[in-house]
């Protein structure tokens, strides 16, 4: 297969992933709240936090072992797109209970695809994996698609959402049974309890950076609960219209900077990248700080930081855990990462976004009520950077100058 070929169908695959999480998760807290189940909004997201504690570790030991990463990341998705079918109903009919073991499930079946989607990628791209953000982009362009959509169709309040998301995904699940095949690299060799819990991927904090880097991605991963779960809603109460679209301003961000970050990466370690990262979300947030008086401006630059937030954290995230782990567990370091990350850095940011709104904002349409919700994610990705920047061993991780410019 010709280095285009490979590339595109790739792309296809990263492009399916992450609509099908851009069709709902960035406007499920307004629905939400437009269904009388503002409440729970918080347990929403903690519950999908909780996906990514429970199943990832397991999922990329089962792939490390027994199975084509492609045929579990397929299976999972056809199954999850049938899960989501069930959510208008439940919503509609205003079962917030109902409508948290459901997601819950959900995200058991979704969050372990992150990981596999990129195990795949790096297989594959194998010594041109430093052009994986290039490839990545292409996850960044469904998100826009689909959020351009759910925006200007009017349903970004709507139960329809989730049909979008269903239709996606049940897609993703038939293509990726045509992906080239992704073996397991630990195919027979014994199973032990300790390939349950993913011990060896455990194993890489011993590494002082590994140790460093996961404390401080729990630490910022706060943060991005926080704006998943409040931002949808923040947008509509300080005045913007059609939400999901203005949404899309960050996703445009990010396709730039995604394209910008290997050449980065020649000139900068992966350790500021981080920290550049990590310490934009304060600003970020403290943008949203100054728009309580019902300005725009400060909200659209915020929104439009989500380059910066997202790839020089989660995106350099990856291809760092790719860098540190051996060969055998590659899929694991991947679904580790997820597991830190996405699991218990998002359930504990859920959780304490949850208290203090319910604590807090007593009226949600008081913009000013908001400001103290915010100030709790500046002070945590202040100490997340500087903890990280002062703690984490300096090295020369940059990329030769010319790989940048070299695609295949």
């Amino acid at each position: 297969m010709s280095s285009a070929t490979l590339f595109s169908r790739l792309s296809v695959m990263m492009l399916l992933q992450y609509a099908v999480l851009g069709a709902w998760f960035a406007t499920v807290g307004l629905v939400l709240s437009s269904y009388g189940l503002a409440s729970i909004i918080g347990f929403t997201f903690s519950l999908g936090a909780l996906g990514a504690i429970a199943s990832p570790l397991l999922l990329g030991a089962i792939a490390d072992r027994f199975f084509p990463s492609q045929r579990v990341l397929g299976a999972l998705h056809i199954v999850g797109g049938a899960l989501l079918l069930c959510l208008p109903g439940i919503v509609a009919a205003g079962n917030g209970t109902v409508f948290l073991g459901v997601v819950f499930v959900y995200m058991l079946l979704f969050q372990p695809t992150v990981a596999l989607s990129n195990t795949i990628a790096f297989t594959h791209l194998g010594a041109r994996r430093r052009i994986f953000p290039w490839l990545r982009v292409f996850g960044t362009v469904g998100w826009i698609v689909v959020g351009l959509v759910v925006g200007q169709l009017g349903w970004s309040a709507e139960t329809t959402i989730f049909l979008v998301a269903a239709v996606c995904s049940l897609a993703l699940g038939v293509y990726s049974f045509t992906l080239p095949s992704t073996p397991p690299p630990l195919r027979g060799t014994r199973f032990s309890w300790g390939d349950v819990v993913a011990a060896k991927a455990f194993g890489l904090l011993r590494q002082r950076n590994v140790l460093v880097f996961m404390i401080c991605a729990i630490l910022t991963c706060i943060p991005i609960a926080m704006y998943n779960a409040y931002a949808s809603t923040y947008l509509s109460v300080v005045g913007v219209d059609n939400v999901a679209s203005v949404l899309v301003v960050g996703q445009a961000s990010e396709l730039v900077f995604i394209v910008l970050l290997p050449f980065l990466l020649s000139w900068l370690s992966m350790k500021w990248v981080l920290v550049i990262g990590m310490v934009t979300w304060a600003l970020r947030f403290g943008l949203f700080m100054t728009a309580a008086d019902g300005s725009l401006a400060p909200v659209i630059i915020a929104v439009a930081l989500h380059g910066i937030c997202n790839d020089f954290f989660l995106i350099v995230g990856f291809m760092y855990m790719d860098k540190v782990a051996p060969d055998a567990i590659k899929a694991q370091a991947q679904s580790f990462f997820v597991f830190v990350s996405q699991g218990v850095g998002t359930f504990v940011g859920s959780l304490a976004a949850g208290e203090v709104f319910n604590a807090i904002v007593v009226d949600p349409a008081a913009p000013g009520q908001w400001v103290a919700l915010w100030t709790v994610p500046v002070v945590i990705a202040i100490v997340s950077g500087a903890l990280f920047s002062v703690m984490f061993r300096s090295r020369d991780e940059r990329e030769p100058r010319d790989a940048a410019r070299t695609v295949g």
